[in-house]
């Protein structure tokens, strides 16, 4: 019998905490519970964990702290899918929180079906990418960017690049299908796992914050193009500049 994936919820709310906690032991995992922030990151610290649920605001530590810290020990060849929740929906606040290595953001109040659905599928995705970097262990090079999916290191022209780990599933599946267009809705399938029609401006604050990190000029991308009324797509070397977008 297989072992039920470990899902850490920190979560001051009572009530939300115990809808999540057995909703997803429904699911079939094993659910554990910190409801303050110092009981979060004692947990994060003392276990290994497949999945985290993390609100923002909590006494003690706050969740970004928490997931600053999850990312800071993530593992060579081992990933950990981080959801946030929060009240809080402005948009510097989700992009932080995806800045510091987070998968995901749910603002309250919001369905704890979706949230069910979004660890199941960020889950998933956790689990194929681990397989594709086994089954793929070599070095990928595409043009002047070149990745290692086991240690998750990036190289461009030879500097090393620090990356969030979504921003490296993201490059790895370009760099696996270079020159080929995919739309958001595609990128939200295959990279997060998931595909829901309002999302997209997920992917597209990724794009953007990979350009900055591997482009001369994030303004005139010459590495990930946006084809127009397609998508985007990872050239094999630098862009013509005409064809920069």
């Amino acid at each position: 019998m297989d072992t039920p994936k470990r899902v850490l919820i920190v979560e001051d709310d009572a009530h939300i905490a115990e809808l999540m906690r057995m909703h997803l032991a429904d699911e079939g995992y094993a659910v554990t519970h910190a409801a303050d922030g110092h009981a979060g990151l004692r947990a994060l610290q003392a276990g290994r964990w497949d999945a985290l649920v993390l609100d923002l605001m909590l006494p003690g530590v706050d969740g970004l702290e928490i997931c600053r810290a999850a990312r800071a020990e993530h593992g060579v060849g081992r990933y950990t899918p981080i959801i946030i929740t929060s009240a809080r929906s402005s948009e510097v606040h989700r992009i932080l929180g995806l800045e510091l290595g987070a998968d995901d953001y749910l603002a309250k109040p919001f369905s704890v079906l979706e949230l069910v659905a979004r660890v199941r599928a960020l889950l998933r995705r956790s689990e194929a990418m681990a397989r594709s970097a086994r089954v793929e262990s070599g070095r990928l090079e595409v043009g002047a960017v070149g990745l290692d999916p086991v240690t998750r290191e990036v190289q461009v022209e030879g500097r090393p690049i620090e990356l969030t780990p979504r921003e490296f599933d993201l490059l790895h599946f370009f760099a696996r299908h270079p020159g080929r267009v995919f739309s958001r809705l595609e990128l939200l399938n295959k990279v997060w796992g998931y595909q829901h029609d309002g999302y997209e401006h997920t992917v597209n604050t990724h794009i953007n914050r990979l350009r900055t990190k591997i482009e001369a000029d994030p303004a005139q991308p010459r590495r990930i193009l946006t084809v127009w009324g397609r998508g985007y797509r990872l050239v094999a070397g630098d862009a013509d500049a005409g064809e920069a977008a």
